[in-house]
């Protein structure tokens, strides 16, 4: 089984967003009922988000963890860039439901920078499990472990082709 897709790691028998194991780390574990955000040296989960309550999810994630610094923030609003930079360039955000609000998590870098390739496409597997209607999906370990060791070996080098893979894999896996 894939251990890793940028920023989403197999840790023991579940999936986790970012390093907790950092100094200051915080993560999210996905789980059956939903996601759990642990914040820095929490023992337990800060927050609870049922799977249910969310109408859409996104995932952003920098390739270094440096470049998740005010810094970096600052120089890439400066510089125009397109590349994910600041605070919030490790962060999962979404829309809830019932009241409809935003949502919004910073989580923390791992040590090893993530690929290029990597970032795509854990990116374009949310967006589109987000799509199809079944962000379930990312709670249950056999599925998403399925479509991380499907996904962990494509190229992402022709972002289109790429794209069409994560939303064949998607169907492929059942949604």
């Amino acid at each position: 089984m894939t251990e890793y897709l940028g920023p989403l790691e197999l840790v023991g028998d579940r999936r986790i967003i970012g390093d907790p194991k950092r100094h200051g780390g915080s993560c999210l574990v996905l789980t059956a009922e939903g996601m759990e955000h642990y914040g820095p040296g929490a023992p337990g989960p800060s927050a609870v988000i049922p799977w249910s309550k969310f109408v859409e999810l996104n995932i952003r994630a920098t390739f270094r963890a440096w470049h998740a610094t005010r810094t970096m923030g600052v120089l890439g609003a400066l510089g125009g860039g397109s590349m994910e930079s600041g605070r919030s360039g490790c962060s999962v955000g979404g829309l809830l439901r019932h009241p409809y609000e935003g949502w919004s998590v910073i989580y923390t870098h791992h040590e090893r920078p993530y690929t290029g390739a990597h970032v795509f496409l854990v990116k374009a597997l949310f967006r589109k499990t987000s799509e199809a209607r079944a962000l379930h999906r990312l709670g249950d370990p056999e599925w998403l472990g399925a479509a991380v060791a499907r996904l962990t070996p494509l190229p992402a080098w022709w972002a289109p082709k790429a794209t069409r893979q994560v939303c064949e894999i998607i169907e492929d896996l059942g949604t």
